[in-house]
């Protein structure tokens, strides 16, 4: 593994590995769930390039609102030296804790609370990237009518096209209030209606988070405060919202009028649809906890159970029918080897036009390791049958890597994967960049 302190160092790394016939893997903060760090092993020799080294803040436009910094910074160092001057970037992947910029533009990445912030592709606004066949400058322009924006070739690029070592990033000051509030609807189908309706109306929300009745009944129980659970329980009885009920998590963020105006205008949307508010002290408790899930990945596997997440995203017409469909592929895809999947979703991203589903399954390890993976194997393919059979997306926020690649066609088309393979060989004619990533090994 290398370690580049600085851009000089990255472009004599680039020259060396293509002298000598090495391919390069760039590395952040290893948090990525679908195959972008792992090599093929049929590439030959490769070394992997991490990237935390440069993790500056290089220069704060105040005037612009434009932080440039370099690629290699992680979720935390990143907040604290903007933080620092008053601003933020707003972006909270569940990751953000270990994953850094670069990774984050490199796979489209999306923050919990995008509703407001904006997902990655809004926040990029410029960067330097070093290919082995250039050098790719990306100026910071807030638009441009100059042919196809550029910029949209390295989001989302996966490593493929060279090395991000700084990015330029359209900042914010930081908002004069935060509350994430709990209302819990009757079932499913009316908590979708209430969401869709406060993403068509526009309103000045950060999160909107709905679970479906299996996972609002898991984060419960997982919750762990007894007390404030089950006096929240008890009001919502009183309510006739029982078994089947749905929690959303509702978030504002922004100036104090806003964030009230907002608040007023969600709130009666959810009471047309039979939703109750229980208030903020379910948020106060999420808020506190937010990034703590891929811990639990880890206990869970010491106590005999593995985890996994699906993601994609679909218009609202479509949304119902997918959700019923993955999670029902989830459910059963181990019935012949006579095993069960406890299988749960959410709506994690909200849009005028439609939404992100993001499926959680936890299964039993088997007695071997080629067991275990044959079981994750089928719980994948059954979810990324079932997505692109309902029209969605493989991917809204985890990006393609390898675990994505066989579902790929079916979105960009025979024409689509053609153009990203010529793109590709463009930027890295001898295929040394991440090799069997995003478009195979063309």
């Amino acid at each position: 593994m290398a370690y580049p302190s600085d851009e000089a160092q990255t472009a004599e790394l680039l020259a060396w590995a293509c002298a000598h016939d090495i391919r390069l893997i760039p590395y952040g903060g290893g948090s990525s769930v679908v195959g972008h760090i792992t090599p093929t092993g049929d590439e030959g020799p490769v070394l992997t390039v991490d990237m935390t080294r440069q993790a500056q803040l290089h220069q704060l436009d105040e005037t612009s609102r434009l932080a440039t910094f370099g690629a290699g910074v992680s979720g935390p160092h990143l907040e604290a030296q903007l933080r620092a001057r008053g601003y933020t970037l707003g972006h909270f992947p569940q990751s953000f804790e270990y994953s850094t910029l670069g990774g984050w533009i490199a796979t489209r990445s999306s923050g919990q609370q995008s509703l407001f912030f904006g997902r990655i592709e809004d926040l990029f606004a410029g960067g330097r990237l070093l290919a082995p066949a250039g050098v790719l400058d990306l100026p910071p322009l807030p638009a441009s009518a100059a042919g196809p924006d550029l910029r949209q070739l390295v989001l989302g690029s996966e490593g493929r096209l060279g090395i991000l070592t700084t990015a330029t990033m359209r900042v914010q000051s930081l908002p004069a209030r935060e509350d994430f509030h709990a209302i819990f609807f009757p079932d499913w189908l009316s908590g979708v209606a209430a969401v869709r309706e406060m993403a068509q109306a526009h309103l000045p929300l950060s999160m909107l988070r709905l679970s479906d009745p299996v996972e609002t009944a898991t984060t419960l129980i997982l919750a762990g405060h007894a007390r404030l659970i089950g006096l929240a329980e008890r009001l919502l009885r009183t309510q006739g919202v029982d078994a089947g009920k749905c929690w959303l998590m509702l978030g504002l963020t922004g100036a104090e009028a806003s964030v009230k105006q907002a608040r007023r205008a969600a709130l009666d949307i959810a009471a047309r649809q039979r939703g109750v508010h229980t208030g903020r002290l379910l948020g106060k408790e999420w808020r506190k906890s937010r990034f703590r899930t891929p811990y639990l990945r880890n206990t869970l596997w010491e106590e005999g159970y593995a985890v996994d997440t699906m993601e994609t995203a679909l218009p609202w017409a479509a949304v119902p029918a997918a959700h019923a469909a993955i999670t029902a592929a989830l459910r059963t895809a181990l019935a012949p080897l006579g095993e069960r999947a406890h299988a749960f979703a959410h709506l994690s991203h909200l849009y005028a036009d439609g939404a992100s589903i993001y499926s959680t399954v936890l299964f039993r390890i088997a007695p071997t390791l080629a067991e275990t993976l044959d079981r994750w194997q089928r719980l994948k393919d059954a979810a990324s049958a079932a997505i692109v059979a309902h029209g969605g997306t493989i991917s809204h926020q985890h990006g393609v890597g390898r675990d994505h690649l066989p579902w790929l066609a079916a979105e960009k088309g025979a024409l689509g994967l053609q153009a990203l393979a010529t793109l590709t060989r463009a930027f890295d004619p001898e295929g040394r960049m991440n090799p069997g990533k995003l478009v195979g090994s063309g």
